[in-house]
């Protein structure tokens, strides 16, 4: 956007308020280390005053481009409405990943309050009839100005947001508009509050007596979360998931099993933190914002950009893979239903909380594979060192700790990002442990988004990793399952996305992709967790130092097909109960009813009295993967058919890795996805390597190398 530089001189700024300007950091460009945030100079009354002015300055930017005599170009108002508001946006990509990361009571209550000015803003931005007047007589005149494929993504994305935003709407319908997003705002915001607020309600209890068959790891992290709170002697457990999916894949009391399962799969169903009116409520508020904007319904509105593009291709790949998978989820039952029998010494049927607890044993029965007996190899430091090591040997970057760099938390660290020929790339935080301020789950975020400023200077990335994984205790370091290896290595694709994005425009920057094509970065890396090459460089026994053994390798490697289907069919649950409350054509009445339908072509157990998906569903409530959650397979596709190109050629190979830098990591959003695929592949892809990796499919017999 436009920037006033002297807003003092622009009359914008009392004296009083240059004043509090220098009291409060968020007012101005830091200076600090290549600008990084000064997270302990910031306090919670800095925000609100933050975000007023920046909205304030937001106005006055939009007001300077459609006041202006100049006829539109696509400098003075399609760019200028890109740069506009980089003071609102300096705050918005600070408070908006604390918020997640590291929140409060009192930032909550300033979200609620922020979030429904941010969409009055967001709303009065989109009908504003003079800006879209200027937008349209620029898309309208696109053939007369010398655009590259950049700004033409640019003018197409900005029109399209106007568009599909209510730009077009008039009298009643842009009141309406209005009431429904602010409303929208509102709700969103609450859901992911009471997700995390009533997760932190929870402590479960137990005595020695209940311990049987969990891991020491879990005992000692219990018994020392007891004595904490004073109650030394015994056990506490949460519902945090290292916590709850340890409990339930390792303890052997079925009851205990079964009462975790349904708190935790009955969390904000009723009392005061019940999320189940309020997702009727959004889903029907996004029917009706589609309906306004002449789409029959939410998702057929949203999946206009997108790779998939409507919502007959979104089920034809759901349905696919569910006719692919469900034979092998029948056999894998089986034998499992089989197994637990036999283990007990009598009939068994295999409950959803039995899942876990019966799949690990059959798993460590047919493999020998313990994830306990993998741990002591997955020392958190050493799995830091591996998994940045990963972008060394692909990309040539470099890792150097950051400690002039200011964190939000003492469990985050920074580091500074360097390429081969030690040119500076970016920064990274990591934030690996849960805690009561943070919400559960895994994600990329960003501080500073890439772009190449008004004097040319190409201003790097800020990114953030945050997870929750197995905390240190007393005496001993943070020991990672293979499963929150994979996670590590997820998240750190799609910081990579974020790290090596060099684009004009920050709105195109990195992650700022179509989200069917965001996870294929972050998917691609979790390939190497099965590689014994990538293993080889880093995976050691914390207190030996001895190499991972090949045959912990060889098990992992062997195993890694091991609940595919059960795994996949999981998968397909969320997206097929995604697409059904955003292609629903109607209020929903019953949302417990509608949830069971939605997902009947995929059950696995039978349901279960009390127990809802929804109502924590926060991806698509309170995240940006409403109509979306289907790109996690679609991105799955994509990753496999690229991993195995990589396998074709090696997986270090450092002309097939810069392929992929230089044509998905590069170009955030600044071209049709499929093409920058097909660029870097040399076609499209199909769901054979997936198949194939999951050992669904089996894999076409080499061709024998016949020489002349």
């Amino acid at each position: 956007m436009m920037k006033i530089k002297n807003i003092a001189a622009a009359g914008i700024l009392s004296v009083s308020a240059i004043m509090t300007q220098a009291q409060n950091p968020l007012y101005s460009d830091f200076t600090t280390l290549h600008g990084s945030v000064p997270f302990s100079k910031i306090e919670n009354s800095h925000w609100e005053p933050a975000i007023d002015r920046g909205i304030e300055l937001a106005r006055q930017e939009i007001d300077a481009i459609t006041k202006q005599r100049s006829m539109p170009d696509f400098e003075n108002t399609i760019v200028a409405l890109e740069r506009s508001g980089a003071d609102l946006n300096r705050v918005l990509n600070i408070f908006f990943p604390l918020l997640s990361a590291d929140s409060d009571e009192e930032m909550m209550e300033i979200s609620m309050r922020a979030s429904q000015k941010l969409s009055d803003y967001q709303t009065s931005l989109v009908l504003n009839t003079e800006l879209w007047n200027r937008v349209k007589q620029v898309y309208d005149n696109r053939e007369k100005f010398n655009l590259d494929a950049e700004d033409r993504m640019l003018l197409q994305r900005t029109y399209d947001s106007f568009a599909e935003s209510g730009a077009t709407l008039q009298g009643e319908d842009r009141e309406t508009y209005r009431r429904l997003q602010s409303e929208l705002s509102e709700l969103t915001t609450k859901f992911g509050q009471n997700v995390l607020k009533e997760l932190n309600t929870y402590e479960i209890w137990l005595t020695s007596e209940d311990l049987s068959g969990l891991p020491e790891s879990s005992v000692q992290a219990a018994a020392e979360a007891a004595a904490a709170k004073g109650r030394a002697g015994e056990y506490l457990f949460t519902l945090d998931q290292p916590v709850y999916s340890a409990f339930m894949k390792y303890s052997s009391r079925p009851d205990l099993r079964e009462k975790m399962y349904r708190l935790y799969s009955g969390r904000n169903t009723k009392d005061e933190y019940s999320n189940v009116e309020i997702l009727a409520r959004i889903a029907e508020l996004r029917r009706q914002v589609a309906a306004l904007l002449g789409s029959p319904d939410y998702a057929s509105h949203s999946l206009k950009h997108t790779m998939a593009g409507n919502t007959a291709v979104v089920y034809d790949l759901l349905d696919r893979l569910r006719d692919a998978y469900t034979p092998a989820l029948k056999k894998e039952m089986d034998e499992l239903t089989k197994f637990a029998s036999e283990t007990e010494g009598r009939p068994v049927t295999v409950n959803p909380w039995d899942y876990s607890y019966y799949s690990n044993k059959l798993k460590a029965a047919k493999y020998s594979f313990d994830e306990e007996e993998l741990r002591p190899y997955f020392e958190l430091d050493n799995v830091i060192k591996g998994v940045f090591g990963l972008a060394t040997k692909l990309y040539g970057l470099q890792f150097a700790p950051a400690t002039d760099v200011d964190v939000y938390h003492p469990d985050v660290k920074a580091f500074e990002v360097k390429d081969a020929d030690g040119n500076y790339v970016g920064l990274i935080y990591t934030d690996f442990f849960p805690r009561a301020s943070k919400r559960p789950g895994a994600w990329m975020t960003g501080f500073k988004d890439q772009c190449i400023t008004e004097s040319g200077e190409d201003s790097r990335p800020h990114v953030s990793i945050v997870m929750n994984f197995t905390k240190p205790t007393a005496d001993k370091p943070s020991l990672l399952t293979p499963y929150e290896v994979e996670t590590f290595l997820h998240e750190f694709g799609h910081a990579l996305h974020g790290l090596l994005t060099k684009t004009k425009y920050a709105s195109l920057s990195g992650t700022s992709v179509y989200r069917d094509f965001v996870e294929l970065p972050s998917q691609f890396n979790e390939n190497y967790l099965t590689e014994k090459e990538f293993l080889d460089g880093f995976a050691t026994h914390y207190q030996t130092a001895r190499p991972i053994p090949q045959e912990l390798v060889d098990r992992l490697v062997a195993s890694s097909q091991y609940g595919a289907a059960y795994a996949c069919l999981r998968q397909l649950m969320f997206g097929y109960l995604d697409m059904a409350w955003h292609t629903a054509k109607a209020p929903v009445s019953d949302p417990v009813a509608f949830e069971r339908a939605a997902v009947e072509s995929v059950r696995i157990f039978p349901d279960v009295e009390g127990a809802m998906v929804s109502p924590q569903f926060s991806h698509i409530f309170s995240g940006g993967y409403a109509a979306g959650y289907y790109s996690y397979k679609w991105a799955e596709v994509l990753d496999a058919d690229a991993f195995a190109f990589f396998k074709e050629n090696g997986i270090f190979d450092k002309e097939t890795a810069d392929s992929f830098r230089r044509n998905v990591l590069m170009k955030g959003g600044t071209e049709d996805p499929a093409e920058l695929y097909r660029r870097f592949r040399g076609q499209d892809p199909g769901i054979d390597a997936l198949l194939i990796r999951d050992g669904i499919k089996e894999a076409p017999a080499k061709k024998l190398d016949i020489k002349d």
